[in-house]
């Protein structure tokens, strides 16, 4: 009897390592759900938006400018950020704020990507703490989930 329910116990466990390990994988190497937050992205992404987030293009250094990232925040690497490449290694970039009166450009250092929110006058990107490093980089955003009157619909980027 008592050795039934061990049985009954580990198989149980090692089910639950087997597919803790394979929802791991997924999330970690597929993707997954993100909510977004703050104003920086708007009006492309709202604050709350809903968003999936796939991680194969950043694994395979698919990053290409104009796409959406989630990264880890340089200033605080427990937060992710929501931001739009401006800028690969090696391309020239605007490092001012767009109220600066004289424009100053600099170059993206091997390793590391230039991101920006949509919305300049409201965020905190790379103009404020720099390049980032490539491997900061999380994912890339395929699409967003729009909820209207109960109804689920996807919206590309």
């Amino acid at each position: 009897m008592l050795k039934d329910i061990a049985g009954k116990t580990f198989r149980l466990l090692g089910y639950t390592i087997q597919y803790g390990c394979i929802a791991h994988c997924a999330f970690e190497y597929l993707g997954g759900i993100v909510v977004c937050s703050g104003p920086s992205m708007e009006p492309t992404i709202q604050n709350s938006d809903i968003v999936f987030s796939e991680n194969l293009s950043c694994h395979f250094y698919n990053i290409q400018k104009g796409d959406i990232v989630i990264a880890k925040n340089p200033n605080d690497p427990k937060s992710n950020i929501c931001k739009r490449v401006m800028g690969l290694e090696g391309d020239k970039v605007c490092t001012s704020s767009p109220s600066d009166f004289l424009k100053i450009h600099s170059y993206v250092p091997k390793g590391h990507v230039w991101l920006e929110g949509d919305n300049l006058r409201n965020s905190t990107d790379s103009r404020c703490y720099g390049p980032v490093p490539y491997g900061l980089i999380k994912g890339r955003i395929c699409f967003k989930l729009l909820i209207q009157k109960g109804t689920y619909l996807l919206s590309g980027l």
